[in-house]
């Protein structure tokens, strides 16, 4: 089994002319991606869990068991994001980009709510919003509180200590939204909507998921288009690439639970090496359109 690091050295693939296309691809900037929040607004307290909870009920307690490993990584993943953003929100460069960044806040937000809802509605945890986080926390491997509890934390730290310090932007924003968002959680997402709509279970669920990653995906268009902006200037670019090589490993990480064989884990269905590939193939395209080559810079670690 391959890891991230590992996959991206051995996939320095494509040609010139086929990054340069990739590299000149019109992206939505910041007031473009606040009018398609407008649009595509949704509420998370109307999502009909009732079916959820039926299912549940009837579900093997060893299918349950996976499922609350995964739904934890979500739930708490969320909390983080939303609670450490405020950061980035203060960094804003113009009024579009300051409008847009505080929808993304509200995003997260509602994501916590959603999540918080099927802990209490489905998995029947009785308590309060922070006494169904804390148990989701037991859930969550030490690679995950390194990434979330450490170095996003830190990094929004920076950025509410100093709002223009650009490197602490550009940092923040490749693992938010490159790493965080675009491989773990569209990944994650991708592969149990997938698995939950061939069993015909848990709608509320899919119909959540497939909102929160539609959101996601309006989250990661910001980031690209930010980072293509920074790339112009080759030491910014250079940074975002160490950044990425530097957190390779531990994103990698982050996709096992704890006390598990990484050869041999499967998150349900797939193997370990189908949700790294798919990972990395969503990674590289987004960064290829930056205009980084996640390959060469794996190659040469």
């Amino acid at each position: 089994m391959s890891t991230l690091l590992e996959l991206a050295a051995q996939g320095a693939t494509g040609t010139a002319s086929e990054d340069s296309k990739l590299g000149s691809i019109p992206l939505m900037d910041p007031q473009q991606l606040y009018e398609l929040w407008e649009r595509q607004a949704w509420q998370s307290h109307t999502i009909d869990l009732a079916r959820d909870a039926e299912d549940w009920a009837a579900m093997d307690p060893g299918l349950r068991e996976r499922l609350e490993w995964n739904l934890a990584g979500f739930f708490v993943g969320e909390e983080r994001v939303t609670t450490q953003f405020s950061g980035l929100v203060m960094s804003y460069e113009s009024q579009s980009e300051a409008a847009f960044l505080a929808t993304q806040q509200v995003d997260e937000a509602r994501h916590a709510q959603h999540f918080n809802r099927f802990y209490e509605q489905v998995i029947g945890m009785q308590g309060t919003f922070e006494q169904r986080l804390e148990r989701a926390r037991e859930d969550v491997s030490r690679a995950f509180v390194e990434m979330f509890d450490g170095l996003l934390v830190e990094w929004g730290d920076r950025l509410v200590r100093d709002p223009r310090d650009v490197e602490a932007k550009v940092d923040f924003v490749t693992l938010y939204h490159m790493l965080i968002e675009g491989t773990l959680a569209l990944t994650g997402q991708w592969f149990l909507t997938d698995f939950m709509e061939r069993r015909e279970i848990l709608p509320g669920w899919v119909e959540g998921f497939r909102l929160i990653s539609r959101d996601e995906h309006r989250h990661v268009a910001y980031g690209t288009w930010y980072l293509r902006e920074k790339a112009a200037d080759p030491v910014l670019r250079e940074r975002i690439g160490q950044r990425l090589v530097e957190l390779l490993p531990l994103t990698n990480d982050v996709l096992v639970p704890r006390g598990v064989d990484p050869e041999t884990w499967r998150m349900l269905d797939y193997t370990m090496q189908e949700t790294t590939e798919f990972a990395l193939g969503a990674l590289s395209r987004r960064l290829k359109v930056i205009g980084i080559d996640l390959g060469a810079l794996a190659a040469a670690v």
